[in-house]
């Protein structure tokens, strides 16, 4: 289990699945960035799940990809969605 604060596997699958929208809608990681005010640096690592996504910040992706913020959470294995709360 990643220490507190570091990200692990489940900001992997969040940022992959942040990815996959993102390039089904054309965007560029400036585009998803921009009306954010973050740089597109920010959104490769949340992609690459090298930093944590919070949860404000999520709400705002969601809005921008135009999907509810359910979409990132869906269907996550129970094993590791366990382990995240430990």
């Amino acid at each position: 289990m990643p220490a507190s604060g570091q990200p692990g596997p489940l900001d992997a699958i969040i940022g992959k699945r942040i990815r996959k929208r993102r390039k089904f809608m054309g965007m560029s990681q400036s585009d998803l960035a921009e009306p954010i005010g973050i740089r597109f640096q920010q959104i490769n690592k949340y992609e690459c799940g090298a930093c944590k996504v919070a949860a404000v910040r999520l709400f705002e992706i969601s809005l921008i990809l135009d999907v509810p913020i359910t979409y990132f959470y869906a269907e996550l294995p129970k094993e590791q969605a366990f382990h995240a709360r430990t």
